[in-house]
């Protein structure tokens, strides 16, 4: 296995910087918007994008965390069993703006299981999609992300694992290829 390094702690920090300031830009005092954290992975990239916006001013944030175990295709296909994570949205998503949080989109396959997810929260207005990481060759669903950190050209066998300090002891992103494929 090779780890290449694709964004530093201070990288991490400065690409959550902008995705903050796009969000404002864009929703403004977010009374009427909604962050969807997708268990269990967007859930960091959700709680630091909230610190940053809190910062900026902006009180009383509408969060969530969305579990999409049961909604994916490929929930009866694997040989060991879905461990679900707890989903958390205390809002009616009538008529508001939602805007899913992810740390890396693959194949698009997560981000279609949220969808089908979230409607049994209320019908929103619309709904955006914010990721820090955007495998944007691998893709098996027509879904690009709203608000992108980084794009990443990879193949099918390579892997993009983001670590937390929380977690791993500092913030890191790798681009993870098996060993036969240099």
């Amino acid at each position: 296995m090779i780890k290449r390094e694709l964004l530093s702690e201070e990288q991490i920090s400065i690409i959550l910087n902008r995705l903050a300031c796009q969000l404002v830009e864009n929703h403004g005092d977010f009374s009427e918007t909604v962050l969807i954290g997708l268990q269990p992975r967007g859930v960091p990239v959700l709680r630091r994008l909230v610190e940053l916006l809190e910062k900026q001013g902006i009180a009383n944030i509408r969060q969530g965390l969305l579990d999409i175990t049961f909604y994916r295709d490929d929930f009866r296909r694997r040989d060991s069993p879905l461990e679900p994570n707890r989903t958390r949205i205390d809002v009616l998503l009538e008529n508001k703006r939602v805007v899913f949080v992810d740390d890396v989109l693959f194949t698009g396959r997560s981000v279609r299981a949220a969808l089908d997810a979230i409607h049994s929260f209320g019908r929103p207005k619309d709904i955006e999609l914010l990721v820090l990481i955007d495998r944007r060759f691998s893709r098996e669903l027509p879904i690009q992300p709203d608000y992108t950190g980084k794009r990443v050209d990879s193949i099918a066998s390579e892997r993009v694992l983001v670590k937390w300090k929380e977690e791993e002891g500092h913030n890191i992103v790798y681009l993870i290829r098996p060993q036969d494929e240099q």
